[in-house]
């Protein structure tokens, strides 16, 4: 059963208006489908937050629009301001049931390996696993026992449990985790070479245009 979140039109798109939707409590918002019209709105900040926190990322969501029908959404994207740790804009994508979508979900390894217990460390170079499923059958995580693994072994997508209700999407090659000898991890923490410089990672200005706004 879809969580609901109740939701506001939004008429004036000015830098202003937006800025008052945000001292106010709310989310600016954009909620859009396959074929459906593009809707700006907004949602209360602390709403959306404990819905996201209590129904996981990937919650089917009531979108109650006032006046208007609910719609059964996702939230697709969001971005936040770091510096207050809050949530800035948000877009809604309205789902269609009886169809399959692609999502990422979580992963999360059970278990410690037994050549952890004989010396090894564990790497989990993938965190998240591309699934296809209809909105209701897609998992809010997915767990892998790891407690068999020894030193050496690498566990891969191929060699995941199959399901009835969702498809894993990755390459069957990709490695989701790995148990390596004590020396490899040395190798890999070795001083980076002089004169190299540290890579830098693109962020995104809050005051950057909201989509569809």
């Amino acid at each position: 059963m879809a969580v609901t979140l109740k939701a506001a039109k939004r008429e004036d798109l000015t830098k202003s208006a937006t800025k008052q939707v945000r001292v106010s409590g709310n989310v600016p918002s954009v909620v859009y489908g396959k074929d459906k019209e593009s809707k700006a709105i907004s949602v209360n900040s602390i709403e959306l937050v404990k819905t996201v926190r209590d129904e996981g990322r990937n919650a089917i969501i009531s979108l109650d629009i006032e006046n208007e029908k609910p719609v059964d959404v996702m939230l697709h994207e969001y971005q936040t301001n770091p510096l207050r740790d809050e949530v800035i804009h948000a877009d809604f994508y309205i789902v269609n049931m009886a169809e399959e979508m692609d999502v990422s979900v979580s992963l999360s390894l059970d278990g410690e390996p037994a050549g952890v217990k004989d010396g090894g460390i564990l790497q989990q170079p993938l965190y998240e696993l591309q699934v296809r499923a209809k909105p209701a059958d897609i998992p809010e995580a997915i767990t892998v026992d790891v407690s068999e693994m020894g030193i050496g072994d690498t566990l891969a997508v191929s060699d995941l449990a199959k399901a009835d209700h969702y498809e894993i999407i990755e390459e069957e090659d990709t490695t989701v985790a790995t148990v390596v000898p004590p020396d490899t991890m040395d190798d890999l923490e070795a001083e980076p070479e002089e004169g190299a410089e540290p890579e830098l990672v693109d962020a995104k200005d809050d005051d950057e245009e909201e989509k569809n706004e």
